[in-house]
């Protein structure tokens, strides 16, 4: 968005403020929170403490780290706060939660949770922290609404370290797998209107949160790992590939996964159906999904399950939905300073990263009532 907007916009800015306004036990760090999402939505080459606050005209950047150490106010509220400002103008019953994770790079090793540890953003091994994040997609847009610092066990292992970066003693090694689990638990409870759940295979190749999300019959369709191994309707087991490999010919559709940066993301998919379907859940069925390259040939797999009357065209719309939280990454870094900060304390990177949430929530909202052609809201 250009400047201009973000003026002509800058009620709905003060809407969402006014909103997480309340967590905010005083009045000069709610006034701080303001500008920092000003700041973070401004045009500056970079946006950390000290350039957000020469923005809000300050001459250190001491009120700013306060703001995000030590100021009085809950950032758990703040962060669920977020998550109902885009439910209420995104919401869709067919609406997709998505997990994934993006790395933050760093130097050093006091930052909390930085470890010499994959990071998809760089595509390798590096020095970083890791955020895992639940985005949600609908027709009207997608943001993120949820996130979890992932601690590896060097760290939760080092109670010492831990107390120097300030995190909590209750804070326990937890797998990225689980903090998705816990990530989507608090959506589902809150009444996100949710019609599907899609993962990639980091995440999706574990069995416990398929099994979770099917005990709570949520639909989901997530990526696994081509040997994972299936029970056939005939109550034998094969692995995924051996399964697609014996699909005829026929039973391969060309279908687009949705828009892309260059057209219709279209591939070949086929699907079979997996487990015996005499115990399928009424109403309910099973399927292994295949989604193959016109360019390549290169074969992904997905574990799906979902009303039994689910055609092989909204499959593929589910998994193709994935790409969604790349570009909340991608757009929540590049415009709403997502990991633009420079904090090494635990409480810290929870509050910037809550905030940076908050301005890139208020950029896809703002984007999506510009579309709809609804006036510019007047200041309240």
């Amino acid at each position: 968005m250009t400047s201009v907007d973000v003026e002509r916009w800058s009620a709905e800015l003060d809407r969402l403020h006014g909103r997480i306004g309340v967590r905010f036990r005083r009045v000069q760090p709610r006034r701080r929170a303001r500008q920092y999402l000003c700041g973070l939505v401004s045009g500056l080459g970079r946006k950390n403490g000290w350039t957000l606050a020469e923005q809000a005209g300050d001459v250190s950047p001491d009120g700013m780290q306060r703001l995000l150490r030590w100021a009085d106010w809950d950032v758990d509220a703040v962060r669920d706060d977020v998550r109902d400002y885009v439910v209420e103008h995104l919401g869709d019953p067919q609406g997709v939660l998505i997990v994934d994770d993006t790395g933050f790079l760093k130097k050093g090793i006091r930052s909390a949770g930085v470890a010499r540890q994959y990071s998809g953003t760089a595509g390798r091994v590096e020095n970083c922290q890791v955020g895992v994040f639940l985005a949600y997609r609908s027709a009207r847009g997608h943001a993120l609404i949820d996130r979890q610092l992932y601690l590896p066990a060097s760290w939760t292992d080092d109670r010492e370290r831990c107390r120097a970066a300030g995190i909590p003693d209750e804070v326990e090694f937890a797998t990225k797998v689980e903090m998705a689990r816990t990530m989507l638990g608090r959506a589902l409870d809150a009444g996100v209107p949710v019609g599907w759940v899609t993962m990639d295979e980091a995440y999706g190749q574990s069995k416990s949160p398929r099994v979770w999300l099917e005990e709570r019959d949520v639909p989901h369709v997530v990526a696994t790992r081509r040997n994972d191994d299936m029970v056939t309707t005939d109550m034998g087991r094969a692995r995924a590939d051996e399964l697609i490999a014996a699909l005829p010919g026929q039973a391969w559709c060309r279908l687009s996964a949705g828009a892309g940066a260059h057209g219709p993301r279209e591939y070949w998919w086929a699907r079979v159906p997996v487990r015996v379907p005499a115990w399928w859940k009424p109403g309910r069925g099973h399927w292994l999904l295949a989604r193959r390259s016109i360019t390549t040939g290169q074969i992904a797999y997905y574990v799906c399950y979902g009303p039994r009357r689910t055609r092989l065209v909204d499959l593929a719309r589910v998994a193709g939905a994935r790409w969604a939280v790349e570009e909340c990454f991608q757009q929540a870094k590049n415009e709403a300073g997502l990991d633009e900060y420079q904090v090494r304390d635990w409480r810290a990177w929870y509050a910037h990263i809550t905030l940076a949430m908050a301005a890139y929530a208020w950029l896809v909202v703002a984007r999506s009532l510009a579309v709809k052609g609804e006036p510019v809201p007047a200041s309240a």
